[in-house]
């Protein structure tokens, strides 16, 4: 098996104490439709209107390009068998670095799935994918997400304007050894 297939195989499906990540299919399409439809979901963002059935198939036709393009993405994160939410590290124009994003089914907020996440993105992004830095964007309304990325060593950088609003950029680089 050649170095490229070990880190996709290391990259494309990811097993964490409670969650597994797998690359999204088609067929995940229903949960994305009633996720971003979730009001106190999509509150958090610049423009605070649930996706439209067309946008959340968009947004999912996006994820998978994404594995296709780079070899990784925003994974499919299931509980017991479910599907809980995506999240994952892509590629973001003029982000220097991953980008780190996940959105969570709200009946599993305040359960610490959102930590466990994102040490395992984190063990990717600074394992196989060898990344000198991960970014993480966070809009000042939604301050459970900063506490999350704060408590997995994120730091904060700077406020920059993102679709017309105000958001919190925090890195986090590599752990030296």
């Amino acid at each position: 098996m050649s170095e490229h297939s070990q880190q996709h195989e290391a990259v494309a499906s990811r097993r964490s104490s409670r969650l597994v990540l797998r690359i999204p299919r088609p067929d995940d399409l229903g949960f994305v439709v009633a996720l971003f439809q979730r009001p106190e979901l999509v509150a958090h963002r610049p423009h605070p209107i649930p996706d439209t059935p067309t946008a959340s198939a968009e947004r999912l036709a996006r994820d998978i390009a994404h594995w296709r393009q780079h070899g990784f993405g925003r994974w499919a994160i299931e509980q017991s068998g479910s599907l809980i939410g995506f999240g994952g590290l892509t590629v973001k124009p003029g982000v220097e670095g991953l980008n780190l994003s996940y959105h969570l089914d709200p009946t599993s907020w305040g359960q610490g799935f959102a930590s466990e996440f994102v040490a395992e993105a984190l063990a990717v992004a600074f394992g196989p994918l060898r990344a000198g830095c991960v970014i993480g964007l966070v809009r000042p309304a939604n301050p459970a997400s900063r506490r999350v990325l704060e408590k997995s060593g994120f730091v904060f950088e700077r406020e920059i304007m993102l679709e017309g609003a105000a958001t919190q950029q925090l890195v986090r680089y590599p752990q030296a050894d």
